[in-house]
């Protein structure tokens, strides 16, 4: 019996020859019913989602960037139902970080032909993220890359973003690992991460894997633009934990408390500010069309 496949797209996103190529690739395939939706914007697709599983889906492709993933993630998590990514967005960390290509044709391919695995999500006040997701000057620095900068200067949006945040000042921060009592200080960035490398090729958290179960967590006593160019360098040419700004360590569980409200991130969305987090890591959580093994 051929599958059901849906469609739910980011239509102000961009990949290959479009929205209408895509329509044709797929019905190349082998397919039954075709479920097709299309959104203005991210908060709009879980909906959608929900509306594909309801229909009887049994792959979904998700067209947009991390933002667009995260939502759909965030509501395929747990159902079994596999994910294609098609990295129409700015940055793509999770279709990068998995060898997605940047490529239409070749992700649809990968959708239908590429092997499925379980992989991790992590959870923070109760919505899945794929990537990672922060607190403090990090979260601070994506919510004042607004969209229509993304859109036009890409990357640079968010360096000219960081420029403007790295004097801000640090906050009181308790963070509990597993139950117990692991940094009790100021900082100026709590992260989360699910997988390693962060924009621009940076790997923030040089063990990550998106299937071992746990979640990456690190913490920065960076103040200024000096010692943050400290530890932007040193997670480029080496290891971020090397930092003397920087502590890592990982955790099933991680409950985090302020001492002022902090404006929070998932995959590059920005939340409204909060003086408590509460995250885990949900194994195996979703199911993800990867590209084939290649053969030594």
């Amino acid at each position: 019996m051929s599958p059901t496949v849906a469609v739910v797209a980011h239509r102000k996103k961009t990949l290959g020859a479009g929205l209408d190529r895509l329509r044709t690739l797929i019905t190349e395939q082998d397919v039954g019913d075709l479920l097709w939706f299309e959104v203005p914007k991210s908060k709009k697709a879980p909906k959608k989602v929900r509306k594909a599983l309801k229909k009887g889906a049994d792959l979904v492709f998700v067209w947009g960037g991390d933002g667009m993933v995260q939502r759909c993630a965030d509501e395929l998590a747990t159902s079994g139902v596999p994910m294609a990514i098609l990295p129409a967005g700015t940055a793509n960390l999770f279709a990068n970080n998995l060898g997605i290509p940047i490529d239409l044709e070749e992700a649809v391919r990968i959708g239908f032909h590429g092997r499925r695995e379980k992989l991790d999500l992590g959870v923070l006040n109760g919505e899945h993220f794929a990537v990672m997701a922060g607190a403090g000057f990090e979260a601070e620095m994506i919510a004042d890359a607004d969209g229509q900068a993304k859109e036009r200067l890409g990357k640079l949006s968010y360096v000219k973003a960081a420029v403007r945040h790295v004097g801000g000042p640090l906050v009181p921060m308790k963070i509990t690992i597993d139950g117990t009592t692991w940094f009790d200080g100021e900082a100026s960035c709590l992260l989360l991460g699910n997988v390693s490398t962060i924009a621009a090729g940076i790997e923030a958290f040089d063990d990550a894997r998106p299937d071992d179960g746990w979640l990456e967590v690190g913490v920065s006593t960076a103040k200024g633009p000096i010692q943050w160019a400290r530890v932007i360098g040193r997670m480029a040419t080496g290891r971020s934990d090397d930092s003397p700004f920087v502590r890592i360590t990982r955790a099933r569980k991680v409950s985090a408390t302020f001492g002022a409200p902090l404006t929070y991130e998932l995959d590059g969305g920005d939340r409204e500010a909060t003086t408590e987090l509460e995250a885990k890591v949900v194994p195996g959580a979703l199911t993800v069309c990867l590209p084939p093994v290649e053969q030594p």
